[in-house]
């Protein structure tokens, strides 16, 4: 790999797991983009000279631009597979799309650093676009979900992650960028702690106190591994790179899934496998106890990408 002509990526995106996180989603006002494409280039600057300023608390972040808006403010260039999120509905199963203009990820071990930077963020923006949604994530005990059960288990580790979540020179204008999803789910915990132990791991397909998977024959077709964990047809297995985390309060808690990938497919057949299921009936059992509130499509460029556009 020619380290010298590799984009530099947007650090957030393949980090490691942090202890707290904000998630700020954005609307742009009308007619701002030749404002914007500058601003844009600072803060993603900004959140990257952040990353060494606070490196003893491993902040991180990116931003990342709608699928919807993406044309508005870079018309010269689109990535080659970015479109709008797979809205998918089957019987009381949904996954709604919901799209904002722009997504700022921004994770750290300390709760305070986010608050000040999300406030910083957040005034160099001004008058260029409206806060919609604001959430604020955190790690459960020892990286679970709020149903109990270690999260993230199959994620790729070391460089691993880069090969998966980073556009390679498929699409060399946007290498080192990513596809990002985010979906808010809001679990039913209640209706879910009513269930016996060893139903909420076969729902699961993991036992729940010391995360072991389940062999392969034992898996149930609708439990949770068995939908996402997909091959394709030569047999290699599909991956995306969750940065996800529980967020909420006792009103309601859940998780923001976010997948990053190098492509868009990968999450969307998961997607898919989950509501529709395999076919032959088969969806999965945990979207029983959790609901989608929204669905959103963006896609993070390199650092390099956005500070063409930093004056």
């Amino acid at each position: 790999m020619d380290i010298q002509n590799m984009p530099r990526e947007q650090l957030g995106v393949c980090a490691e797991g942090n202890l707290h996180s904000v998630y700020l989603m954005f609307n742009a006002n009308d007619n701002v983009e030749s404002q914007l494409r500058p601003c844009i280039a600072n803060v993603a600057q900004y959140i990257y000279e952040l990353t060494d300023q606070y490196s003893d608390s491993a902040f991180n972040g990116f931003v990342a631009i709608g699928a919807n808006y993406w044309d508005s403010l870079y018309p010269e260039s689109r990535p080659e597979m970015l479109k709008p999120f797979p809205a998918m509905q089957e019987g009381n199963r949904e996954a709604p799309a919901i799209e904002y203009d722009l997504f700022v990820h921004l994770r750290c071990d300390r709760y305070d650093i986010l608050h000040l930077v999300a406030n910083e963020i957040s005034q160099m923006f001004e008058d260029l676009v409206e806060l919609v949604e604001e959430e604020r994530g955190f790690r459960f005990m020892d990286s679970r979900d709020l149903t109990g059960f270690v999260d993230g288990t199959e994620n790729p580790k070391g460089r691993h992650r880069q090969e998966v979540a980073l556009v390679g020179s498929e699409d060399p204008e946007f290498k080192g960028g990513s596809y990002i999803h985010v979906q808010k789910y809001a679990h039913n915990l209640s209706k879910w702690h009513r269930l016996p132990l060893k139903k909420q791991e076969d729902i699961i397909g993991r036992t729940k106190q010391d995360n072991i998977e389940y062999e392969s024959e034992d898996k149930p077709l609708t439990s949770h591994i068995k939908r996402v964990n997909l091959k394709d047809e030569n047999g290699k297995s599909i991956e995306i790179l969750r940065q996800s985390m529980p967020y909420g309060s006792l009103k309601e808690q859940g998780l923001m899934f976010i997948s990053t990938c190098r492509t868009p497919d990968h999450f969307e057949k998961m997607l898919h496998s989950m509501v529709f299921g395999d076919g032959a009936g088969n969806h999965d059992h945990l979207m029983h106890f959790t609901s989608a509130l929204t669905g959103s499509s963006f896609f993070a460029p390199s650092l390099d990408f956005l500070m063409q556009f930093d004056n």
